[in-house]
């Protein structure tokens, strides 16, 4: 089981984020802009929640809110379950099946870290069959 730590490593890259006064609509064009489904909401360095295209669809489109007119704060998922550096992937897969979301923030002691999402997962889960059944093949060929 790998730590988590190593999917945030392999990607690289910024933290994704937008703050909990922003318009649904400018996060929705951060949302396309980067190519990801959900930021992170903070207050500084400080993690608040998270906003993703399903806040969207079910708190805004759906219940025919202006998406220019209501900010983050009022439809982002305020209770964040996040995972330290350390949990392995597994574990991280578990915990997202069971609460039905679909991103995972990781933080080491009140700093964020980054976000995995279960793509991140799935594709290191592929990889690593891949990598098995490679080793496997060879083994047998040999």
């Amino acid at each position: 089981m790998k730590p988590v730590i190593e999917l945030l490593r392999k990607r690289g890259g910024p933290i994704f984020h937008v703050a909990p006064d922003a318009m649904v609509f400018d996060a929705l064009h951060r949302l396309a802009e980067h190519g990801v489904g959900a930021l992170l909401v903070m207050e500084g360095e400080r993690l608040v929640g998270i906003f993703s295209e399903r806040d969207y669809t079910r708190k805004v489109a759906l219940q025919g809110r202006n998406s220019r007119e209501t900010p983050v704060s009022a439809i982002m998922t305020a209770q964040v379950i996040a995972v330290p550096p350390s949990t392995g992937t597994r574990d991280c897969m578990a915990l997202m099946r069971q609460h039905r979301f679909r991103h995972l923030p990781v933080v080491e002691r009140g700093s964020v870290l980054g976000m995995i999402s279960i793509r991140d997962i799935m594709d290191d889960i592929i990889a690593d069959h891949e990598l098995t059944i490679a080793q496997l093949q060879s083994y047998i060929s040999s």
